[in-house]
């Protein structure tokens, strides 16, 4: 019983590398492409607008628990993308005391320009994968990130 908990462990710490390894290869690809194409954005940036680009109009503490960012450093981001025009933010109708972030014309130009980039980093990611074995391992990354949250 040991032995096998022992190799769950050692596969998880290799899926954990793995994901951070791939991280890091898109971010280095995405960053190729901001440089060819002059684009003034850094990659935190990017991933508060990617979540923007899915669903716009939320607050603040939302993008943070899916981004995984504290309050500070959310702050700082979004304020930075407000300076660029990229996004506002607008009170919430439903309780005054919470902001939404919804994006610009320039966020939504900007999504425009980014998302081919995007989807063929990911078409080129995915080369050779099949459907059902990527949501058995999405579905796993998402039980041990469950495991993770509740300490």
């Amino acid at each position: 019983m040991i032995n096998t908990q022992q190799n769950i462990v050692d596969l998880a710490r290799e899926f954990g590398r793995a994901i951070s390894e791939m991280r890091t290869y898109m971010r280095q690809n995405l960053q190729v492409k901001i440089r060819e194409h002059g684009v003034d954005i850094t990659f935190e940036l990017l991933e508060i607008l990617g979540f923007l680009f899915r669903k716009d109009g939320v607050n603040q503490q939302e993008i943070a628990d899916v981004i995984v960012k504290d309050k500070s450093s959310m702050t700082y981001l979004i304020d930075n993308l407000e300076k660029r025009g990229m996004v506002e933010r607008i009170e919430d109708q439903n309780d005054r005391r919470s902001k939404l972030i919804y994006l610009t014309e320039k966020g939504k130009m900007l999504e425009k320009e980014l998302s081919p980039w995007i989807s063929e980093m990911y078409e080129k990611a995915t080369t050779g994968l099949e459907q059902t074995n990527l949501q058995i391992a999405l579905a796993q990354i998402q039980k041990m990130n469950e495991n993770l949250r509740k300490q």
